[in-house]
């Protein structure tokens, strides 16, 4: 949301050359995601042959992966600090784009009035003094010049810089808060949409599992350059992407010059929405648009293919600075669990409701999913 100016740039480029360092795309941060698997199999198996709520679980994962760049460490499932953090960004996603903001915006008159949009503040001030003590905590072991993590880097920059410069510690507060809240929600979102429509449709889940079985028969665990051999399984990933639609809105962009579009003329520092939405379920770009179908990234001889429409990591300088890192979670995740258990719609649960709960992110509704362990997975 920043104005693309200086500082943006200067931050944007630390982080994209930062985060390729700490392995970014690289068998580094492939180790990192499938060491937080690990935990991820070992609660999911607490609750095999009974009933799971995910909506926390996946949040905590993801939580933990962006965490485990920033910081280098992880919090415990349960932890009273990560389900703190996880409550008050997924209530600010929910506040910034429901009604309460729109009055919040529209009538100024407002705006000192105890409503409920005062919630989005207090939650952000708490968010802002839980990442001010990690960081302060972070201090008092690092090294200099020695960094362990994405924090480390950002504090061996402030040395090197003046006081006129775009980097203070006020900027790394905002940056952790950012990445987090960005690396967290999405691909939870993602993930919990992927096993609603998994449980509703068994025979995807199941031919799935069949493609996965094959290619890792003997393999101790997923590697994500296995993608390139389950072309059905990319598909269901992919269309789990389009059909979750997880940010509808992208980020703000703005004109960087007068620009003549379709007739009409926008000046330049004009805002503009991309409407995610529409590209992704558009008439004539996909097989079936309105319906999941992993089909829409097959093609007739049944490889995977990726149509041009498919952007839910936006387009542009603000393309998402994490898209790298949220594939190779969704990959390795999917393909873990799908390989160790079948998720199975709870008969007392009604008809799975596809309606998303919309805020700044869409969501499914809450849910819960039944868990078996797999004859596969207990053979190895």
């Amino acid at each position: 949301m920043a104005d693309y100016g200086p500082a943006w740039k200067e931050h944007r480029r630390f982080a994209l050359m930062t985060l390729r360092n700490f392995g970014l795309g690289k068998q580094s941060m492939e180790n990192r995601i499938l060491g937080e698997i690990e935990h991820l199999v070992a609660k999911v198996e607490k609750h095999a042959g009974s009933i799971l709520n995910p909506q926390t679980l996946f949040h905590d994962a993801a939580s933990n992966i962006i965490y485990l760049v920033l910081f280098g460490t992880r919090y415990e499932y349960g932890d009273e600090s990560l389900k703190n953090y996880v409550t008050l960004v997924t209530e600010n996603t929910k506040i910034f784009n429901g009604p309460w903001s729109m009055i919040y915006d529209s009538l100024p008159l407002v705006r000192s009035l105890p409503l409920h949009f005062k919630k989005a503040f207090k939650n952000n001030y708490l968010l802002r003094k839980m990442a001010k003590t990690m960081i302060k905590e972070h201090k008092a072991t690092r090294v200099r010049g020695e960094p362990r993590d994405f924090v480390d880097c950002y504090l061996d920059e402030l040395d090197k810089r003046d006081s006129a410069s775009s980097f203070d510690d006020e900027q790394l507060v905002t940056y952790i808060l950012n990445l987090r809240a960005a690396g967290t929600d999405t691909t939870s979102n993602t993930l919990l949409t992927a096993f609603l429509y998994l449980m509703a449709y068994p025979d995807i889940q199941e031919r799935c599992q069949q493609e996965i079985d094959e290619v890792l028969q003997g393999k101790a665990h997923v590697s994500f350059e296995y993608r390139h051999n389950m072309p059905y399984t990319q598909a269901v990933i992919h269309e789990s992407q389009r059909i979750a639609n997880t940010v509808p809105l992208s980020v703000f962009h703005c004109t960087s010059r007068d620009t003549e579009l379709m007739g009409y003329s926008i000046p330049q520092g004009t805002i503009i929405i991309p409407n995610l939405s529409s590209v992704l379920s558009e008439e004539g770009q996909w097989k079936f648009p309105h319906e999941f179908n992993p089909s829409n990234f097959l093609n007739e001889q049944g490889q995977f293919e990726k149509p041009e429409a498919f952007m839910p990591f936006s387009a542009g300088p603000r393309v998402c600075l994490g898209e790298g890192l949220a594939r190779m979670e969704l990959f390795l995740i999917l393909v873990t669990l799908l390989r160790h258990f079948r998720f199975i719609w709870p008969e007392d649960a009604g008809e799975p409701d596809f309606t998303p709960v919309f805020g700044i992110t869409i969501t499914p509704k809450p849910y819960r999913m039944g868990v078996r362990l797999r004859q596969p997975a207990r053979e190895m």
